[in-house]
């Protein structure tokens, strides 16, 4: 797989350059999260439960495709309908069918489509896809199911290059206006669904989805952003769990400051980890003497670029802000580390083109100029699943020395992004709280020790929540393990996904 293909797996596919920008996701909606949904579905929902999926040939060889209906509000299911893209590929045999296997690679905001026709369906171990019908569907908002759109590429453009590390009050107004038009932008495009993009309403478009493919249980595989949404799923059908891999957790307990500020840490534990092998390399854009020096070099670097934006290829400039994109869309994986490395030399000379090309990877731009529909479905899904980290400037300066302390070199501006959801149109819908998931079979949950974007403390807290949490560690780099090179790792979740049985809690691979 080449760089810019592992980039666009890494950081947009599996979604968390999205919890980055919009404020991380986390907290329930809509329904309790202290209980249950009734395992049968009411009368008003039954006509959802009972429709037929119409499968027709799609993508490449071998894929299926279909559309499914859901209730927009599930509170007034009969109240209008959301159509929702599903696509499959069966099992390929031999050994006996264990049913479907549904996929999600996080975000909020990444296709679950898209990563399973270009990567699931044919990069998962050959055991798995030999004995599960291989599924996905987009979540609502997202991709093929209805997206939301917010603004366009050039407004999109614009968005990007506001300075996130603002000087002064004048720049702190404009950074505020960016999100504000952001926003409003979504409610203009999108205001129908807006409100009904929940995790929780993702979980139960999952529970519709395993009735219609004939599965008594859900077996999961979910990245990032889709340890939360399959969380969500066993806290509210534990008796409909199956076999759940969470890979990458998010921890649903914490309120949003916090866990933008751990996140921030995250990224800071992954640019060291960069650091210490670019330093024993001769020709280290960040100098051979320290990591400390690297980071000190870094943002020199940045601050030049905030001060003298370089050209970065036909009209387009590289500024302060696309660089941090460029640098934090390579953390997600050291086999980016390289590309990296020229970027940064290329943009110590003045020439920021490969700096740009690592950020517009992690923000979904086409080379037309257009945007795909990913960081439009992630601030929507983070903005109505909880309440914002910051509700104004103020909030961030007060916040602001905590986040610097956490990274000297990404703090602040991760401080001012996780501003965004302050003036959401949409009212958020659920809170922090703890996920026990009571009745559920073992859920196995990995954690990556270097993750930058989903810290390793929070795959400890996730599997620590639930009642049936198991807890696989890989230490190493990058973000998720599963089908990343592990063999300790892939052996473990294989076993599980094929014969019910957990890895033992607390098992740690390399």
């Amino acid at each position: 797989m080449d760089t810019r293909r592992l980039l666009r797996t890494f950081a947009t596919v599996l979604g968390t350059a999205g919890l980055l920008i919009s404020g991380c996701s986390k907290g329930s909606s809509t329904t309790s999260a202290s209980g249950s949904v009734p395992v049968a579905p009411s009368a008003a929902l039954q006509p959802y439960y009972a429709q037929h999926l119409k499968w027709r040939d799609c993508g490449a060889s071998g894929f299926q495709c279909a559309t499914m209906k859901a209730p927009l509000d599930y509170g007034k299911p009969t109240g209008g309908d959301i159509k929702l893209a599903v696509s499959r590929k069966k099992a390929t045999g031999p050994g006996k069918r264990l049913g479907s296997l549904l996929v999600n690679p996080g975000g909020p905001g990444g296709s679950a489509i898209g990563y399973l026709q270009s990567y699931a369906a044919m990069g998962y171990p050959a055991p798995v896809r030999a004995r599960y019908d291989m599924v996905a569907v987009d979540p609502r908002g997202v991709a093929r199911s209805e997206p939301v759109e917010c603004l366009t590429g050039p407004q999109m453009d614009a968005y990007t290059q506001v300075d996130q590390t603002p000087d002064d009050a004048a720049e702190v107004t404009k950074l505020s206006a960016a999100f504000k038009k952001f926003a409003g932008g979504c409610e203009q495009r999108s205001g129908r669904i807006l409100p009904h993009v929940s995790t929780v309403e993702a979980a139960r478009d999952m529970d519709v989805l395993r009735a219609l493919l004939g599965d008594e249980k859900l077996n999961y595989v979910g990245a990032s952003y889709g340890t939360f949404l399959g969380a969500t799923y066993a806290e509210l059908f534990p008796a409909r769990a199956g076999r759940l891999v969470l890979d990458g957790a998010m921890d649903p307990s914490l309120p949003s400051e916090e866990m933008n500020r751990d996140q921030t840490a995250g990224f800071e534990t992954a640019f060291q980890s960069f650091a210490a092998d670019c330093i024993k390399k001769s020709g280290c854009p960040l100098g051979t003497a320290s990591t400390a020096d690297a980071a000190t070099r870094l943002e020199q670097l940045f601050a030049g670029l905030d001060a003298k934006p370089v050209p970065a290829g036909g009209s387009r400039k590289l500024g302060e802000s696309l660089a941090t994109i460029g640098v934090v869309a390579a953390m997600y994986d050291e086999a980016a580390w390289p590309q990296l490395r020229t970027a940064l030399t290329a943009a110590k000379k003045g020439e920021g083109s490969g700096l740009l090309a690592l950020a517009d990877s992690y923000y979904e731009r086409q080379p037309n100029g257009s945007y795909a529909n990913l960081m439009f479905a992630n601030a929507a899904v983070n903005c109505v699943d909880a309440p914002p980290a910051f509700s104004g400037p103020a909030d961030v300066t007060r916040a602001a020395p905590g986040f610097e302390k956490a990274s000297p070199v990404f703090g602040e501006a991760f401080a001012w992004a996780a501003l965004n959801c302050a003036d959401w149109p949409a009212a958020p819908t659920g809170t922090a709280h703890r996920i026990t998931a009571k009745g559920a079979p073992p859920i196995v949950v990995v954690g990556t020790t270097r993750d930058p974007a989903t810290p390793y403390k929070w795959a400890r807290s996730l599997a620590g929540q639930l009642s049936s949490g198991t807890l696989l560690t890989y230490e190493g780099d990058g973000h998720t393990a599963y089908g990343r090179g592990s063999k300790c790792i892939d052996t473990a979740i294989n076993s599980y996904l094929l014969k019910g049985t957990p890895p033992a809690d607390g098992k740690k691979c390399s």
